[in-house]
């Protein structure tokens, strides 16, 4: 009837980066795959486990664990379409100087969320295109003030 899956940081790699451990594990050992699945009735569940952890390109190789729920649960738990993850990135300033900066996204719901970034870009090209730039442009041309829909003079106020 229905699933989800959720691709979930190994905490052990975590940790790696952020001690500053020179990593080089593949992206199949950093992560593991949980599935949520709401099976018809009747259905071969060992069958729909085994299609999903032998799926190439996306479960093969990675650590999956499949569960089997109700339609309420699913309904309850999962119909969100939440999403998030989190980038680190170390180095090293000076001679000695550990540095990291870590971005977290945690979303309620990854469509919603897609959808108002998509509106901002939209905006900040109209802004652009006002004054006067053509062509093709990527988000790194883009200035972040243009993203909002509050001026330059009230994102100070309120964020500075």
């Amino acid at each position: 009837k229905n699933g989800v899956q959720y691709t979930i940081p190994v905490q052990e790699v975590l940790d790696k980066v952020r001690d500053y451990e020179d990593i080089n594990i593949p992206p199949n050992k950093r992560h593991k795959r949980i599935c949520y699945v709401c099976a018809e009735d009747n259905a071969d569940l060992k069958e729909i486990e085994n299609k999903i952890k032998t799926m190439p390109g996306y479960f093969v190789g990675y650590d999956t664990s499949v569960f089997f729920i109700s339609e309420e649960e699913m309904i309850r738990n999962h119909s969100k379409m939440p999403h998030g993850g989190v980038v680190i990135q170390t180095g090293v300033t000076g001679e000695d100087n550990r540095q990291t900066i870590e971005f977290k996204l945690t979303l309620d719901s990854n469509p919603e969320f897609t959808s108002s970034v998509v509106v901002a870009y939209a905006r900040a090209v109209f802004r652009l295109s006002e004054e006067g730039k053509t062509g093709a442009i990527s988000v790194f041309d883009v200035p972040p003030a243009y993203l909002s829909p509050m001026s330059g003079e009230e994102l100070r106020r309120k964020l500075l």
